[in-house]
């Protein structure tokens, strides 16, 4: 019963490293699990895989309108000349050569700010190409510092991080979003240190190799505005990224300045809506966005609708994804391999650690892995003696490294968005997203236990 899910995870990996297109590989594998597990075909393909709660069309339905507001407001970025105007000045500022510093720092601080990974993609990719063909680096390694600034540290580390993967965890464990907060900081200076010691390791071979920025078709549209047109004084370039992420925060700074009246108030309410909020406030960047610049003026149904035509294939590529890990979670063999991790004689955060990382592999998503692990095992690991702040971070932090191996959705839906295959991009993504995290996870585990 486990040789089906083994199979179909690793031809899920080899169909990604090959290129072979995700939605046909997801078909196959989720077929290969059915077959092999004998799960009923109706039910696996038109509950689990499409509209079960972790099913395909379920993900769609419930990050559409993030997805396609997202990449709305990326296009407007972009044509607008706002997206190069902010990095032609962060290059003047801080060099050619600090590009990699300046797309993860930027990336980690709108992640750390409540705004949803996908939404940091979307925002950030239109800035970080014309900072690509300002300081001539690959684009592998842009996804790469893009991954690292807003899929590492911010999204499982961190204390007071408002991520998915944090929240679970404290809702779960009735802890609080700063848990075990000194072992946090301490696991996420590893990922960023390791991180940005390989990320510019690797730029400066590519620039001893004379390899360079390749852009896409869709790169250069956003790139195409005339190299003697005058772009938007930076300070007006950047305040629709600002406003954007003042909409999204705004809430929580109320909140934690005092603002009392919260019980049936607008704040209330955007702290009570994780997915909506973020996409109002994308709605509200891209309104100031055509507000702002006149050159979006002339044809600004057909830029924005341009956008959203962008959002279609990276949301329903990631979705495919996250319903084949449905299928997998349904079989025996998955709940006898939970049980099997329970049975383990090893120090209880390492049997964590492997319990968490082998559903978020098999899942290919930390919110999924870890979910699964915490409404399954956490109350086994709470009865050994291990303390909910620690099982909080490990747990957390764990569910944020094998999460990332080729067929996970996020990966999937950034080299989509990049128009990068897994074999021309994945490799620096897992340097950063797996190994690096794995690392850290496993020196905090012994730092505890000394």
């Amino acid at each position: 019963m486990y040789i089906g899910i083994v199979l179909a995870v690793i031809l899920f990996i080899y169909f990604a490293m090959r290129g072979v297109s995700v939605f046909l590989a997801a078909i196959i594998c989720t077929l290969l699990v059915v077959i092999t597990n004998g799960l009923p075909l109706d039910k696996s393909i038109f509950d689990y895989f499409a509209f079960g709660p972790l099913g395909a069309f379920s993900f769609a339905g419930k990050f559409f309108l993030l997805f396609v507001m997202g990449a709305m407001f990326g296009r407007v970025t972009g044509e607008s000349g706002a997206a190069s105007s902010i990095a032609v000045a962060l290059v003047n500022k801080l060099g050619t050569h600090k590009a990699l510093w300046i797309t993860v720092l930027a990336a980690s601080i709108l992640t750390y700010g409540g705004v949803v990974v996908f939404v940091v993609i979307f925002a950030m990719y239109p800035l970080g190409i014309k900072l690509l063909q300002q300081a001539n680096i690959p684009k592998r390694l842009f996804v790469a510092a893009l991954a690292l600034g807003s899929g590492t540290y911010t999204l499982s580390a961190l204390p007071g991080t408002p991520s998915i993967q944090n929240v679970i965890a404290a809702v779960s464990l009735k802890t609080d979003l700063f848990a075990a907060g000194g072992y946090g900081i301490f696991a996420s200076l590893i990922m960023f240190s390791l991180g940005m010691l390989y990320l510019e390791r690797q730029r400066k071979k590519a620039l001893e190799n004379n390899e360079g920025f390749t852009p896409t078709d869709r790169d250069l549209t956003l790139i195409s505005a005339d190299q003697n047109e005058v772009l938007p004084h930076w300070g007006r370039a950047i305040t629709p990224l600002i406003i954007v992420i003042g909409t999204i925060v705004a809430p929580r700074l109320l909140v934690l300045f005092g603002y009392t009246n919260v019980e049936g108030s607008l704040v209330s309410y955007a702290l009570s809506q994780p997915l909506l909020w973020p996409s109002v406030a994308l709605l509200v960047g891209i309104i100031s966005t055509v507000i702002i610049f006149p050159k979006l003026h002339k044809n600004t149904l057909v830029t924005i609708g341009k956008g959203a035509d962008d959002a279609i294939i990276p949301l329903i590529a990631t979705a495919v994804v996250i319903g084949f890990g449905s299928v997998v979670t349904k079989t025996e063999g998955f709940i006898s391999l939970s049980q099997w991790l329970l049975s383990l004689d090893l120090n209880p955060l390492i049997s964590i650690f492997i319990s968490v990382s082998m559903m978020s592999a098999i899942v290919g998503s930390s919110t999924g892995g870890l979910q699964i692990f915490l409404s399954s095992m956490s109350d086994s690991y709470l009865d050994k003696g291990v303390e909910p702040e620690i099982l909080h971070r490990v747990a957390t932090m764990a569910s944020g490294g094998f999460d990332s191996l080729p067929h996970c959705g996020a990966v999937v839906a950034v080299l989509a968005i990049a128009g990068l295959t897994h074999k021309e991009g994945y490799k620096d993504i897992g340097i950063v997203t797996v190994v690096i995290p794995v690392i850290a996870t496993l020196s905090t585990i012994a730092i505890y236990s000394i």
